[in-house]
This record gives structure tokens, C-alpha cells and sequence, in this order.
């Protein structure tokens, strides 16, 4: 079985894997270890064993069981065309296309709910849904002491015309509303924004609302400049077999920035750049008893030659990170709009925007060649109806309080990691040594992962289970 599961290829059918047909799946171990390791578990491979997805990047008329190919479709994103032959209002042209997107990306809505973090792309986006959706609704979820968005985001929503909603982060709030979801998610992945995903997308619906539009897809084709942080930890990762206790050491579990470091001399390049804290290999090994990480990281084989090819550092930051954004950043919302019986929009994955802004914008539309700044044409855009912004400067994002669900849903995964004691035999005891380091995002991080796969596991399993015993 293979599932086409992409935005940019449309909306994906998970009906076969409805309730009660899922269960009869054989868990893939490795799709776990991949979860532990990445967040995500590497395409085209799912949590299932005999089930492949068809992201983005592969080809969906190829059997994905057999030798699939992974081939990135913007390449050189944010450096061609190197010349246009003629001048065009490339803001009118912009505007007028995600107007289309959103319109037709939202069509089967009765009630769309944007997710607005208040940064370039929701922004942007709140703009054409005030042209092409007036009764769209937006939602800014306020999830950690860094970054304060609603200020920003509510005078961007009232100033267009359109209503909007906060959503103060509560992590066990959100955590009973992924485990309320789990018997219907379709697929798993443990991306780090899910559990702030579900818990929006569980609020909006109790709101009334039936959809949700989303601001991914536009990074892949405008292009993401690489900074010198990005360089840095290209170069600290390094692929090294540390003992699997190092960053549990007196003093230096406290510093998330050791921590960090550590856990990204033993990563390769490509995996460093996939998004937050996760376990090591050798963590993964002694969680799972038995050596397996080693097979996960194989899966990242069928990527090498393709991102090998890349003829920049920004495009092969790119190729990496696509990765998992399809399997992971994608896959989040997918998965619960699924579960929850919910519409996902994502205007900036459609076809006739996307290509016109790959193929047609110029270079200087996309990333400013003095100043690396990218999404020009984004900004322009927000500039015809605001100055100046703060989270438009600076990127906002959805944050999860971590640090607050290890301190509030602690005794709970502990319970399902006795009850998946057989398929994970070192989760227990990983969690009694690191219950007091989880004030450490580091550490937390870790846990979250833990928190997201375990009840999905003894779900699942104990269906299994429940089978064997009736044959």
C-alpha cells in the first residue's frame, strides 16, 4: 500500500488507514527508532511496515516498495532566473495568485481558521484571505516566554477586517487532546510543533470552525539563505559515537548549550539540520535494548546522491531540510486534520503559484542579493498594508512549553512506557534518571519525543496483541 501524501500533489486520502483498519498494521520498529533520532520517520517509509508514502520529491507513479527515487523539485530555489526579459508589477501578480490559492485551497471550507504566528508568511496570507476569505478566522497561539506574537498578530488581523482568536499554551491541555486524537491519528510523526497543532486545531473546532489554513510550502521555492549559526553547526557535526550518558554528567546536564553541542557532534551534517533536540544513537540503541539506530541512519541513503548534487550550501540546506518537512512539518497537520475530521489548507503549495515563483520571479524578487534578506516579494507584499512589523523582521514562530509538559504529564508517559516495556524496555529507565533534568529544553526535548510515541506504540500494540490472543 502507498499513500500520496503532499500538499504540493494535493489532498492525500487516508481513508484506508480508518479506525479499525489500521490496526491490523505491523509497527516498523525502525519508523520508530527514526522518530526518536529525527522527529520524523524518513520517507518514503511510514510508521507501518507496509505502508509507503509518496512525498514530495518522489515520483507518484513509482512503487515506492521497490527502488524509489528522490529527485528536488526547485532546485537552485531563490537564485533563477538569473535575467527577466520583461517588467511586471510582481506584487499585483503575487497578490492576485494566493488569492486563487486561497480561494480553492479553502473551498471545501465552511469556517477557515488561519494559524497566524504573526510572521511573513501568515501575514502575508492573512492579507489575500481578507481578499478571497473575509470570514476567515485568526488564531495566534501564545506558547513560550521568547517571543510574545498577539500584539502584533491582532493588529494585523483587526486592521484587515478579520476577526481574531489567542490560544494561551497550556501543555497538558494540549497533551489530553493528542491523547484523545491517538486512536484516530492515521500515521505518526513527532514533529515539535504537533502537540501546539493539535492543540489549536482541537480549539478551533470546538469554536465551530471546520478547516485550517496553514502558511507552509514557501520556504523550498524562495529559498532559505544559510546564516553563519547554520554554518557553524554544519561544520561542529561530526558523526561521533559518544558514550550515551555524556550530556547526563553532573553540571553539564544543566546547560542547554553543552547539551546541544554535544548531541550535534554526533549527528551528520544533513541530520543537524533537521529541526530540535533529539536522542543519540546510542540512546536509541539502549532504549530499544538492541543496537538499531544503525538501520534508521541507513535510510538516509537514498537522499545522499541527490543532495550530493546540490550547487550551493542554501540549496543543499534546502534538499536536507524538505526532508522533513514533508514527513514532519506537513505530515503534523495532515495527520490531525485527519483525526479530528477537519479540512488543511496550505495556499502556498499550489501549483500555479509555485511555479510562477520558481520560474518567473526574479532572483532579486526572491532573496536580496546584497543582503541575503529572503522573501522579498513576501515582504513587498506586507509592505502595501503595513510599515513595519516586528515579526516580520524577526520570525515568529508556534512554541511549546516543553519544559511545562515534562513538569505536568510526567507520571503519565511513565504509564505508557511500563505498559510498551516489551517494545522499548529502556524508556522506563531513561525517564527515572532524567526526571529531574527536565527544566533543560535539552532534556525535555527528549522527553517530548517519548511523550508523542509511547501511547501511540501501546495503542497500536495492544491492538496487535488483542488480535494474536483472538486467532
Amino acid at each position: 500500500m502507498q499513500i500520496t501524501m503532499s500538499p504540493y500533489y494535493g489532498e492525500p486520502d487516508f481513508s484506508v488507514l480508518a479506525e479499525g483498519r489500521a490496526a491490523e498494521k505491523r509497527i516498523d520498529l525502525i519508523s520508530v527508532a527514526d522518530l526518536l533520532r529525527n522527529a520524523f520517520v524518513f520517507p518514503p517509509h511510514s510508521i507501518f511496515e507496509d505502508v509507503k508514502l509518496v512525498t514530495f520529491g518522489f515520483c507518484p507513479q513509482q512503487d515506492m516498495n521497490t527502488e524509489p527515487t528522490f529527485k528536488f523539485k526547485f532546485r537552485n530555489a531563490g537564485e533563477v532566473p538569473e535575467v527577466v526579459d520583461k517588467v511586471q508589477d510582481w506584487v499585483a501578480i503575487y497578490h492576485h495568485l494566493l488569492c486563487q490559492a486561497v480561494a480553492s485551497s479553502c473551498e471545501p471550507m465552511r469556517a477557515p481558521w488561519l494559524l497566524q504566528s504573526g510572521g511573513k508568511d501568515s501575514t502575508t496570507l492573512a492579507i489575500a484571505c481578507a481578499d478571497a476569505r473575509p470570514d476567515t478566522v485568526c488564531i495566534t497561539y501564545l506558547g513560550g516566554r521568547e517571543e510574545n506574537e498577539v500584539e502584533s498578530a491582532t493588529y494585523v488581523a483587526q486592521t484587515l477586517g478579520l476577526k481574531h482568536e489567542t490560544l494561551m499554551c497550556d501543555p497538558g491541555r494540549a497533551y489530553d487532546r493528542y491523547l484523545a486524537a491517538v486512536p484516530r491519528l492515521p500515521l505518526l510523526t513527532a514533529d515539535f510543533a504537533l502537540l501546539s497543532y493539535m492543540d489549536l486545531a482541537t480549539e478551533i473546532k470546538e469554536r465551530g470552525g471546520d478547516g485550517v489554513i496553514d502558511g507552509l510550502g514557501a520556504d523550498s521555492y524562495f529559498g532559505t539563505p544559510v546564516d553563519r549559526h547554520h554554518r557553524i553547526l554544519a561544520r561542529l557535526a561530526r558523526n561521533l559515537r559518544l558514550p550515551s550518558g555524556i550530556s547526563e554528567l553532573p553540571l553539564v546536564d544543566r546547560s542547554f548549550q553543552l547539551c546541544f553541542m554535544l548531541g550535534t557532534l554526533q549527528m551528520n551534517a544533513i541530520e543537524r539540520v533537521f529541526p530540535g533536540s533529539r536522542f543519540s544513537d546510542e540512546e536509541v540503541d539502549g532504549l530499544f535494548g538492541r543496537p538499531i539506530a544503525r538501520e534508521s541512519r541507513a535510510r538516509l541513503a537514498l537522499f545522499n546522491d541527490e543532495i550530493a548534487s546540490a550547487t550551493s550550501l542554501w540549496e543543499w540546506r534546502d534538499m536536507s531540510m524538505s526532508i522533513a518537512g514533508s514527513a514532519g512539518a506537513f505530515a503534523k497537520g495532515l495527520y490531525t486534520a485527519s483525526a479530528l475530521s477537519m479540512h488543511a489548507a496550505y495556499p502556498f503549495c499550489d501549483r500555479m503559484l509555485r511555479e510562477w515563483i520558481h520560474r518567473e520571479v526574479p532572483r532579486d524578487q526572491k532573496v536580496d542579493p546584497v543582503t541575503h534578506v529572503n522573501k522579498m516579494l513576501i515582504r513587498k507584499h506586507i509592505a502595501t498594508r503595513f510599515a513595519d512589523l516586528p515579526y516580520v523582521r524577526k520570525k515568529g514562530s508556534f512554541r511549546f512549553d516543553l519544559c511545562g509538559l515534562g513538569a505536568q504529564r510526567f507520571e503519565r508517559v511513565r504509564d505508557y512506557a511500563e505498559e510498551a516495556g516489551d517494545l522499548l524496555p529502556g524508556a522506563v529507565p531513561w525517564l527515572d534518571r532524567n526526571r529531574q533534568r527536565l527544566n533543560n529544553k535539552y532534556h525535555a526535548s527528549k522527553f517530548y519525543l517519548l511523550a508523542i510515541v509511547l501511547p501511540w506504540l501501546t495503542h497500536h500494540h495492544r491492538n496487535l496483541q488483542q488480535q494474536v490472543v483472538a486467532a
